[in-house]
């Protein structure tokens, strides 16, 4: 059996072999779920996430196109939050959008950040972008100025993180096991 290089592939076939690009397949891989909602846990152990704790989460992939992904976070009765991933030029942007009850935006709003390198077809790290740190240092959240967000989607779950110093929250949502489509949240209905 002879084994060549991509580089002797292309000079011999005159073929460029397709590139995984991270981004895009990652995207697909939480496309497919959907419609689809999940149930999932706080899986970090950090005190300031008892609340968290002890509620159910679920997270809806409600609304997706070729560019975005709505992915709902209810928090028990709690569904003030949103998660936006979108794609554009090679890098995905995730936003946290945060709504009262009657719809109206929080004051914080739509911060996130985008990748700043292709990650894998698993995992995409976020890191905070120039308005959320602007948005948080006028709100008093000069904590949040280095945030970064994880994202990871395998076969069977998916797990949101966010980490800063002193500061290690993570969500696992079991993949496998479709619940019920949750109502609306708060703003999108």
């Amino acid at each position: 059996m002879r084994i060549f290089s991509i580089s002797a592939l292309v000079l011999l076939t005159g073929c460029v072999p397709q590139q995984a690009e991270p981004p895009e397949d990652f995207f697909n891989k939480l496309s497919a779920h959907c419609g689809k909602a999940y149930a999932g846990k706080v899986i970090s152990n950090d005190a300031v996430d008892a609340d968290w704790a002890k509620e159910t989460l679920v997270m809806h992939l409600r609304d997706c196109s070729d560019t975005e992904i709505k992915i709902p976070l209810h928090v028990g009765e709690n569904r003030s939050r949103t998660w936006i991933i979108s794609k554009s030029d090679g890098f995905l942007t995730l936003k946290h959008d945060h709504r009262h009850e009657d719809g109206k935006p929080d004051a914080v709003t739509m911060y996130g950040g985008t990748t700043d390198e292709p990650g894998t077809y698993a995992r995409q790290a976020f890191p905070v972008d120039q308005y959320s740190i602007d948005m948080f240092i006028r709100e008093g959240l000069d904590a949040s100025v280095t945030n970064t967000w994880m994202i990871t989607v395998e076969d069977d779950s998916f797990t949101y993180a966010l980490s800063r110093e002193n500061r290690d929250f993570r969500a696992k949502f079991d993949l496998t096991k479709p619940v019920e489509t949750p109502p609306a949240a708060w703003g999108w209905e």
